[in-house]
């Protein structure tokens, strides 16, 4: 089904601190054009630069994703770009007035639900996912990071982390599509560890951190009250309160899933990955992951797509068709030289893919351009409206009884001349759920995987015969 893209209905004003900057920043979140993506504003700059959301713009990976163009930084932003990219909003200009993201409570659910709380409005252009037809992999022997992109209709993402922990052990977490985020993933908070609290603190990170916005797990229960003091004050919380009673969590903060670290790092990995700027239609595996690992396999993601741009669609026609010509004449009221589809490959519950092959003994040759034969537009569009007529029928018991009527076309564009030895593979796609008989439908028409003709058709189906 051809989707629209989306921006928000209204902007999104939010305030907080910045986790590692420690510094107030007031957030605006704002609708922008289609085919725009995510970009970032330093509106306190003088010029005001825009920094986009791209993986060529990542400057640092450390604890957090940091982005840079013109001289401009970002810090953080992998929180509030999973929220965008979860909740589907594919165009949004992000303002703000100090360098850095706001953590809010170390999830993504605060601006999850700011977005849920504007709504979103559909735009003209069609989004324009990145969709695999190979397996892709990358690793990183040393930190033992491995990634691995297969081939899915959906977006998922299977997550497993290993710190050789006792407080952790080994954790799993599964997205089995985008829509489980807002519930099961959006408010999963960053940790850390207790040890590496100093480590962070003296170099000049987590400025901004606290209890209320991190989860701090502790590996030791033999910590004396003195480290303790000595450690907030190295965090400039000398009036904070610390306990520790055994393994688990600092002030024994509560977990909101017993793998809720697992599934922040799965937040990240949604976040460091929206920087592609494009829906994804695959499975994600990822092994001990970090925001380093998830930027070098967001570039390694960008380069595929670009080379998939030209790539020409691969149909397989050598295989058992779903409908022959004798099934389809069964279905459809037309008959030689009328009848336009030689055979449909696959049928599911919102898509059809049907072939036309075109041949020098068709009579629409002895007139259509003479010496310089030329398969007519209009019988590629009667042709894919065939297709179309199939799939409606197909959904309806004794098809026979029924007829397809032309309503409506839309969009119609002509890409590539079609000539006799051409095959025409038609993919249709529903763009809303049939009701009342009305079925309207978006196809495109492919010859050696390139698209020659697309167009948009609402038809109706009508029981007519006895």
């Amino acid at each position: 089904m051809a989707e629209k893209q989306k921006t928000l209905a209204s902007e999104i004003k939010l305030s907080g601190v910045g986790l590692h900057t420690g510094e107030l920043v007031n957030l605006t979140i704002c609708p922008a054009p289609e085919k725009h993506g995510y970009k970032f504003q330093r509106i306190d700059l003088e010029s005001k630069p825009i920094v986009k959301a791209d993986p060529d713009n990542v400057v640092s990976t450390a604890r957090g994703t940091t982005l840079e163009e013109k001289g401009a930084k970002v810090y953080t932003t992998e929180h509030l770009l999973a929220a965008l990219y979860a909740m589907q909003v594919d165009n949004a200009l992000i303002q703000l007035d100090a360098p850095e993201v706001p953590i809010m409570d170390g999830s993504a659910d605060p601006f999850v639900k700011a977005i849920r709380s504007v709504g979103l409005v559909e735009q003209e252009a069609e989004r324009e996912y990145l969709e695999l037809d190979e397996n892709i992999k990358w690793e990183d022997p040393e930190k033992g990071t491995e990634f691995l992109a297969v081939p899915d209709k959906e977006y998922r993402v299977t997550v497993m982390v290993d710190y050789n922990s006792p407080v952790l052990g080994t954790q799993h977490a599964s997205m089995f599509k985008i829509g489980d985020f807002e519930k099961e993933i959006a408010k999963c908070r960053t940790f850390c560890f207790l040890k590496e609290l100093e480590y962070l603190a003296t170099n000049g990170l987590i400025k901004g951190g606290d209890l209320d916005n991190a989860i701090v797990l502790v590996e030791r229960a033999d910590i004396s009250k003195e480290e303790l003091n000595r450690l907030a004050k190295i965090l400039g919380k000398e009036n904070l309160s610390i306990s520790i009673d055994t393994i688990g969590t600092l002030n024994n903060t509560k977990l909101h899933f017993e793998n809720e670290p697992a599934r922040h790092k799965l937040l990240d990995i949604v976040g460091d990955l929206a920087l592609l700027g494009r829906p994804i239609r695959g499975h994600i595996l990822a092994a001990r992951p970090g925001h380093g690992g998830n930027v070098q396999f967001a570039k390694l993601l960008k380069e595929y797509a670009k080379k998939s741009v030209n790539k020409p669609k691969v149909f397989d026609l050598t295989r058992e068709p779903y409908y022959d010509t004798v099934a389809i004449e069964k279905m459809l009221p037309h008959r030689y030289p009328f009848l336009l589809v030689d055979k449909v490959m696959d049928i599911t519950e919102d898509t059809i893919i049907g072939v036309k092959n075109i041949t020098m003994n068709e009579p629409q040759f002895t007139g259509h351009f003479p010496g310089n034969p030329i398969f007519p537009g209009v019988l590629q569009i009667e042709a894919m409206a065939q297709c179309g007529g199939v799939f409606a029928l197909s959904k309806v018991d004794d098809p026979h009884l029924y007829s397809t009527y032309f309503m409506k076309i839309d969009n119609v564009k002509f890409k590539s001349m079609v000539k006799p030895g051409d095959t025409i593979v038609f993919e249709l796609a529903l763009l809303s759920p049939i009701r009342r008989g009305l079925v309207n439908m978006a196809g495109k028409g492919y010859v050696n995987g390139r698209v020659v003709v697309e167009a948009e058709m609402l038809a109706q189906v009508v029981k007519d015969k006895a």
